[in-house]
Order: C-alpha cells, then structure tokens, then sequence
C-alpha cells in the first residue's frame, strides 16, 4: 500500500510538473516533505508567474493536466480571487503557485529547508 501510494503521489507531481511548464511557469521545486518532522504533507511543488494572468493560467493548466493524466481534482484550493499565491491541496501533494514577489516574501523553500530538494526546467 505504502509503495502504491508513493507511485501515487509521483505520478501526481509529474502531472503538477507538466501542467506548469506547459504554461512556462518560473522557477519550478519539488520539495520532498517526508523526511521533515511536523510537515503538512508529503511534496510541496512551487512555481511563480510574472502576472496575475500568468498565476490564473498555470492553475488551469495544473487542474486540466492532474485530471487528464490521472484523474484527480484537488481537495482543496485557495487564493484564486487574488491570484497572488494560489494553493492546490492533492492532500498528500500541495501546489503553491505564487506571483514573483510573493514568493520571495514567504520564501517557503527556505522555510521547509530541510526537504530534499528537485528543481525543474521552466520549459516543457
């Protein structure tokens, strides 16, 4: 079970990944929560687009890609409104796809420093 979870949620980052490369989404982490004690969940993955319009597209893309490739919605989501930081809850996976500047204010790579850490291009 645990192995099929774990194939589970690399499925899902891959998706994630796809999903906002395919918009050429900034910057783009994978962090791997579960060796960090109290973690929120299991793989943060974080981007950043340079607009608003940006961050509402690789959200779209994100949503489309996970629900084409393997047929999950997330849990819960947050900040589409404002489109600064716009948070995708998978339950075990969560996305943080932030505008620039809001990035670097929480900085949540540094803050989760002690997860082992995958960047990925910024192109599909």
């Amino acid at each position: 079970m645990k192995n099929a979870q774990g194939a589970n949620a690399a499925r899902l980052v891959d998706a994630i990944v796809k999903g906002i490369q395919e918009v050429k989404g900034k910057d783009i982490v994978h962090l791997d929560m579960r060796g960090v004690p109290n973690s929120v969940c299991e793989h943060f993955v974080i981007c950043h687009g340079d607009s608003t319009t940006q961050v509402d597209a690789i959200y779209g893309s994100v949503e489309k890609m996970v629900r084409e490739q393997i047929a999950e919605k997330p849990w819960h989501t947050e900040g589409q409104s404002n489109r600064e930081w716009i948070l995708m809850d998978y339950v075990n996976v969560v996305v943080h796809i932030f505008l620039r500047d809001k990035r670097g204010f929480y900085a949540l790579e540094d803050l989760w420093g002690d997860a082992a850490r995958k960047a990925y291009d910024n192109v599909a």
